[in-house]
């Protein structure tokens, strides 16, 4: 028999329902009514809060105490707010319950996310303190709630930036240092980035970031969870549900569902609070990365029961996968492959970096995580790696992943730097992993854990200590460089116990002994930007066997930039060189980098600011898509995976700033964007230019013989083999004629998941050695079937040196139903952006080249017949 008892009108209180015995799992969330204020101020008064959840830059720009820090330079004017303590309250009402049931019910208040020193105090006795901003906390109140009427809730907070400064001081013998931010951040457990980075602003938040909610029951299941195994055949799949139970409920009732149909149904017994069932799976659905498959989501609803009631439901969504690091000999090289393969199939990772996408988290909508990814999957790539200086993600960034096919690399949130390992550290950290890790085990996107981000390189610059041939895990916390048993025992264990079926790695970047090692492991190949700033189009002497960090800078978007300058286009910082267009690039040196390497391929000049604007994504296009064409070179088959993939330094920014980034803060892609999603379509062209120097003899500094080649190859990304024909053009970039056509392999086979080479011969001139080759561009054409399906335009380079006319019949025609673009032109033209003032207006591609007798079609979404369309081009005046 169940009887009900109604809560009381508080609206934060829905009604639970109970059986004689036990009250069914009811949680209440806490999120109104919540007020804040300066906590050591003494006319400080409580104000209404912007948001729930919430942090203190969110609640003070809501209440216009402070301005935007994301305006102008207003980020200096809020460093005070991380330096004092902040104060939150609210009220909320006991839900009313029997005499019976109050004697047979817990009340837990659960906060999922506290940032960072939290003191919390229910009316009037302190109930919790927290120390790390990533672990989730439960706390038993049953005994502190008010039978009936309000309670006070109430959360102080201090500054996090200062009890880092503090640690610090306390442990004068640990070998401090760090890249970016400064030293506090490695004591304290919170985002990194929020002590600025070299793309982000220095701001201390605080606050209850997460979900706040009172949960009443009397028993309930604590944690649902699996392993899944699938058959090498595919055929088959074992999966193993596991729920976690608090209280003395006895049955847990398992049901696994597809689209809304049962597949199989398992009732178990609770036997010392664990309840497990293997299920057997026959031809499953298998869930792929896009492009190769589907991503098909199971359900598994775990019930459970006592006395044929119901007491709690819990439901998760999974996917069913083979995953896999491949790691093994490879042919005519040394080292070893580093590749994922999944459900059989070796993908090449063509991917980005994840970083927080706001430095205001709360503030990320679940459909503004959606947009990010799904602009992830429409640019033709595979894999974010979510880094390690700032969060692990809401569950919304993961659950796009599942739905769309991407997978993840999870740091561990360590970044930079030498980390301590004190006793109470080494605990923070220990509990920090295990809760994280089963918030996150169930998701099939997660295909690899790594225990950092370059901390190991960090080590190797200070030449702190390390003996990889030490085993002896307690010795480690005797040495200068303690964090080593962080990575490889503390982190190590808990995927161990917790992920078992998912690979963990040390650190990013990892290859055993030396992390610069290009032939083991991953590898950070920032020699182009920092280190020996080598040129870009090197980047086939600067491959790894998986390059999980490199990238070009570039100015966003014009619209961007207007939004942080405080008077938009009417500032008279509206250009390039100015301090608050400085201000907004955290990199340092970034004004000589950015000039170092326009200086050394474009002609360019910083005025008018939309064609330097231009000029830089193009650098930064031309760089990236150089890294992707000639590391996916190196994807050459089975024990030929030479180079497994490339993850590009960044998809996104935390807020509008000139970066890494190839889509800015308000998702307005850059150019980079485009030719990064040419580079990784299914089907793609690859062409390089090489000069040779022959000297007629060893003394010779006159005769010398100068060939100047072009190599050919083609990347078949798909599953299937193709037979292509393979065309080859080139154009004088002066005149515009078409100086040679030919068909260079007919009926040419183009294995399935890889590249091959094609072809390698002089460029074609009528008079070689003669400096034709400098105003010659070759187009290649691949057809299948007689339909074009990979095109590639290689120029002479540096195209600064590049005689480039300005067409006089560029035509960029809108069809008449508004869903193409059509381009062309009578001169081989370098860059042809297209440009629309109505963000509503999407290009699926941009910035492309254009040679005569072709037409360039590119599909636009959002146009109508009033759509007015521009475009720019390199060298255009």
């Amino acid at each position: 028999m169940r009887t009900e008892h109604p809560f009381s009108s508080n609206p934060q209180a829905p009604c639970p329902s109970s059986s004689s015995d036990m009250l069914q799992h009811t949680t209440i969330p806490i999120n109104k009514g919540w007020t804040f204020k300066q906590a050591d101020k003494e006319d400080s008064k409580f104000l209404p809060v912007a948001q729930f959840p919430t942090n203190i830059h969110l609640d003070l720009i809501a209440n216009k105490i402070i301005e935007d820090p994301f305006i102008g330079k207003n980020e200096n004017d809020v460093q005070w707010i991380g330096e004092v303590p902040w104060v939150y309250k609210t009220l909320f009402k006991s839900p009313t319950l029997s005499a019976e049931e109050r004697a047979n019910v817990k009340a837990v208040l659960a906060f999922d996310g506290l940032d960072t020193y939290a003191t919390v105090v229910l009316n009037g006795k302190e109930i919790l303190k927290t120390e790390n901003m990533f672990t989730p906390e439960r706390v038993d109140v049953t005994t502190y709630l008010k039978k009936q009427g309000d309670n006070e809730l109430e959360i102080t907070f201090d500054s996090a930036y200062l009890k880092g400064c503090a640690l610090v001081e306390k442990y004068p013998d640990h070998h401090w240092g760090c890249w970016n931010g400064d030293t506090s951040r490695l004591a304290v457990r919170k985002a990194q980035y929020h002590w600025g980075w070299d793309w982000g602003p220095a701001l201390m938040t605080c606050g209850p970031w997460r979900p706040i909610n009172l949960e009443m029951f009397s028993s309930r299941i604590s944690d649902l969870y699996f392993t899944t195994d699938v058959d090498e055949s595919l055929d088959s799949a074992e999966f193993i549900a596991k729920a976690d139970v608090e209280g003395t409920a006895s049955e847990v009732n398992f049901v696994v569902s597809l689209a809304g149909e049962k597949i199989a149904s398992k009732t178990v017994k609770v036997i010392k609070g664990h309840a497990t069932h293997t299920f057997k799976i026959d031809t499953p659905e298998l869930w792929y990365p896009v492009r190769y498959g589907k991503q098909p989501l199971y359900t598994i609803t775990a019930t459970l029961r006592h006395i044929n009631s119901e007491i709690d439901t819990k439901s998760k969504k999974f996917g069913l996968r083979r995953a896999e690091l491949v790691q093994r000999p490879i042919s005519d090289q040394p080292g070893t492959s580093f590749f994922f393969r999944i459900n059989n199939i070796p993908v090449f990772c063509g991917g980005s970096n994840w970083i927080p996408a706001d430095n205001f988290i709360p503030r990320i909508s679940k459909e503004k995580y959606y947009d990010w990814v799904k602009l992830v999957a429409d640019g033709n790539q595979f894999m974010l790696r979510v880094w390690g200086g700032g969060i692990f993600e809401e569950q919304a960034f993961y659950d796009a992943c599942d739905k769309l096919g991407i997978l993840v690399w999870q740091d561990f949130l360590f970044g930079c730097g030498n980390y301590p390992a004190f006793p109470e550290f080494l605990a923070l950290v220990k509990r920090e992993a295990e809760e994280n890790v089963k918030l996150l085990r169930h998701h099939p996107s997660i295909v690899i854990w790594a225990g950092n981000n370059e901390d190991y390189a960090y080590r190797e610059e200070q030449k702190l200590t390390y003996d990889p041939e030490n085993k002896d895990e307690e010795s480690w916390l005797q040495t200068n460089f303690p964090a080593r048993y962080i990575y490889e025992k503390i982190l190590a264990d808990a995927c161990k116990e917790l992920i078992p079926d998912t690979y963990y790695h040390f650190g990013s970047p990892w290859s055993g002994k030396n992390t610069a090692d290009p032939t083991v492991g991953d590898l950070h190949q920032w020699n182009v930007w920092h280190g020996s700033q080598e040129k870009y189009q090197n980047f086939d002497k600067l491959v790894g066997r998986f390059v999980s960090e490199f990238g070009m800078e570039a100015f966003p978007n014009i619209k961007t930039i207007e939004s942080f300058l405080p008077l938009g286009k009417d500032d008279p910082d509206r250009f390039a060189q100015s301090s608050t267009v400085d201000f907004h690039n955290k990199a340092d040196g970034h004004e000589r980098r950015i000039a170092l390497y326009l200086v050394e391929n474009f002609r360019y000049a910083p005025d008018p600011l939309e064609q330097f604007i231009y000029s830089t994504q193009l650098m930064q296009a031309e760089c990236l898509a150089s890294a992707y064409r000639l590391w996916k070179r190196q994807w050459k088959g089975p024990k030929r995976e030479y180079c497994g993939g490339a993850l590009v330094w960044q998809i996104n920014d935390c807020w509008p700033v000139t970066s890494w980034a190839i889509v800015d803060y308000y998702l307005r892609p850059k150019h980079a964007y485009y030719t990064v999603k040419r580079e990784m379509a299914p089907i793609s062209l690859g062409v390089t230019r090489k000069q040779h120097l022959i000297p007629k003899d060893k003394h010779t500094r006159a005769y010398i013989e100068k060939k100047t080649e072009i190599e050919i190859w083609g990347s078949n990304l798909t599953l299937n083999d193709m037979k292509v024909d393979v065309v080859v053009k080139a154009f004088d970039v002066i005149t515009g004629k078409e100086t040679y056509s030919k068909t260079v392999k007919s009926a040419f086979t183009l294995p399935e998941n890889r590249s091959t080479e094609i072809a390698s011969f002089a460029v074609p001139v009528r008079h070689p050695n003669s400096d034709e080759e400098g105003r010659t561009v070759v187009a290649a054409y691949l057809y299948e079937e007689g339909m074009q399906v990979a095109r590639y335009i290689n120029w002479p380079e540096p195209l600064k040196y590049v005689h480039l006319q300005k067409p006089k019949k560029l035509e960029v025609l809108l069809s008449r139903d508004g869903k193409e673009v059509e381009v062309s032109a009578e001169v081989p033209v370098k860059g042809v952006a297209l440009e629309c003032g109505d963000d509503g207006v999407v290009f699926e591609d941009n910035l492309v080249d254009v040679v005569p007798g072709e037409v360039v079609v590119i599909g636009v979404k959002g146009a109508t017949k009033a759509t007015e369309i521009a475009a720019r081009y390199l060298g255009m005046a």
